[in-house]
């Protein structure tokens, strides 16, 4: 059985991702709301997918170049 290190480096960054992204929207955004209230806790949730947009559009240039990457063969 081989391992395949690069794999698992892939899949535990993604799972450190999601973690860090549940716990900001999850308890940060919990937070929040339990000191100030639905409004600032919409307010909050809307800064928060504001700050995320460059991050995931970026993420999403990268993938793609991995895909041409990948499916630009030499022939």
């Amino acid at each position: 059985m081989s391992r395949d290190l690069r794999d698992y480096a892939r899949k535990t960054n993604v799972k450190l991702a999601v973690g860090a992204l549940l716990l900001l929207f999850v308890v940060g955004l919990g937070l929040i709301y339990f000191f100030y209230g639905q409004e600032a806790a919409g307010l909050g949730f809307f800064c928060l997918l504001a700050g995320l947009t460059p991050v995931v559009l970026i993420l999403v240039i990268f993938f793609l170049i991995e895909w041409i990457m990948k499916h630009a063969g030499r022939k």
